[in-house]
């Protein structure tokens, strides 16, 4: 009798396979890229208009695609070969930094021409994010997903600890345009790395469903429909209660660039140095979460749920605290929590939905995720003023917790209906005696 060899649970699995480990290592250069070209882009409009509101209308026309087109974004994802959407993705990226990088350098950028860039870099990431992502997925084995996307949350980290450091040094000596510009190479890298990316065995390659294989085919001239994505979402309730939890969560709670600072230098009457700890305890604790996340194997909603109440419970108790010391007890916990919970939802997003629909699911979420990081701040800042910074946090966590345990609650009193629900009785067959 040989005994059954124990499941590989290493945060580091997915890195055995080689495409997997191109692919982290070109994720890092993009990252670091972009995180290079974030680090100025505000100050960059800030030199061209002098308005902070101008600063923010940016960023808000650069997520406003996101709103609607995400679904579109989604459903090409589907209909086209991933390979091919993503390399063409990237290098249109690319093809964007290199035109910001040479109107800054030739002194040529408008606050249109630079509010026209943001809404086409909005634009073609609702097609890149979930082409990528799902690229990414089909270099591993589908128990190694959770791995792969643990990897890819330490990549983008690394990425943007080495991406700011390099955007003082690109600007300092070469100037704004040089960050703009070694963001498009970094793109473009990327395009180059994935035509020799090879999915492992069993792997989705094609974007429709096999006929006669485990996954149901839709509709002729249906199962490639946006239509078709937003019907399997609203129907699957495991999705639906994973967009509750992560939209509470994202609302009450996470905004934490807001809540603490406000916290820190408030009522615990520390400086932008008491912050810095804050929020360097906060980064550690989500490394650690992803490290964490990435020895999942088969994560479920239930996870994400009981991972969410805890961190909300966790922010509640940091509203309260009474001293720094304390707070930072508390906040690397609450920070592991949300990481973990990212992975594992993250992880039943990308490979719950059938792989036919994945793309078109992606582009469901992109549009809800769009909603809360527009409705997100002005809510949380919102409840600050009525609440103050501890109200603030300790009722948002108790609201996070408290919408966890009434799913917990409904979904138990349906199953139980259900259960107790009587059989229909067969229908005779003809000419049987009934």
């Amino acid at each position: 009798m040989t005994d059954t060899p124990a499941p590989d649970r290493s945060p580091w699995r997915s890195l055995k396979y080689r495409s997997m480990r191109w692919w982290s290592f070109a994720n890092f250069v993009s990252n670091a890229g972009t995180w290079m070209q974030l680090t100025v882009q505000n100050l960059l409009v800030l030199q061209i208009t002098g308005s902070a509101a101008a600063t923010g209308l940016s960023l808000s026309v650069q997520a406003a695609p996101g709103l609607l087109m995400s679904l579109v974004g989604g459903a090409a994802v589907d209909r086209f070969p991933r390979k091919l959407t993503a390399a063409v993705s990237q290098a249109l990226l690319g093809a964007v930094a290199f035109t910001t990088a040479f109107l800054v350098a030739s002194d040529q950028l408008s606050v249109g021409v630079l509010m026209a860039l943001a809404a086409v870099t909005g634009l073609i990431a609702t097609v890149d994010g979930p082409a990528c992502a799902l690229l990414g997925n089909d270099l591993v084995r589908p128990e190694d997903v959770p791995s792969a996307i643990g990897v890819g949350s330490l990549v983008h980290n690394a990425g943007r600890l080495v991406g700011a450091a390099l955007a003082g040094i690109a600007v300092g000596f070469l100037g704004t345009a040089a960050a703009y510009a070694a963001n498009g190479v970094s793109f473009l890298f990327v395009a180059a790395v994935i035509p020799f990316l090879r999915p492992v065995a069993g792997a989705v390659s094609r974007t429709r469903p096999p006929s006669g294989g485990a996954e149901p085919a839709a509709a002729p001239g249906a199962d490639l429909t946006v239509r078709e994505g937003l019907r399997f979402f609203a129907r699957r309730p495991r999705l639906v209660g994973l967009a509750v939890i992560t939209g509470i969560s994202a609302v009450f709670g996470r905004n934490y660039g807001l809540t603490l600072a406000v916290l820190v230098t408030g009522p615990l009457a520390g400086g932008a140095g008491a912050f810095g700890t804050v929020s360097t305890v906060l980064a550690a604790g989500g490394i650690v979460g992803a490290v964490l996340g990435a020895r999942l194997r088969k994560p479920s909603v239930r996870l994400v749920g009981v991972l969410a109440a805890a961190g909300g419970l966790l922010q509640a108790a940091a509203g309260l605290s009474p001293s720094l010391a304390v707070l930072l007890v508390l906040v690397l916990p609450m920070a592991v929590a949300e990481s973990v919970s990212d992975t594992a939802g993250t992880t039943v997003l990308q490979t719950d939905p059938p792989a036919h629909l994945r793309g078109r699911v992606l582009g469901v979420w992109g549009s809800i995720r769009t909603v809360w990081s527009l409705a997100g701040p002005p809510a949380l800042g919102l409840l600050m003023e009525l609440a103050g910074a501890r109200g603030a946090l300790v009722a948002g966590g108790l609201a996070i917790a408290a919408v966890v345990l009434a799913g917990h609650v409904l979904r138990g009193r349906t199953v139980r209906a259900v259960a107790l629900r009587p059989d229909p009785q067969p229908v005779p067959a003809l000419g049987t005696a009934a």
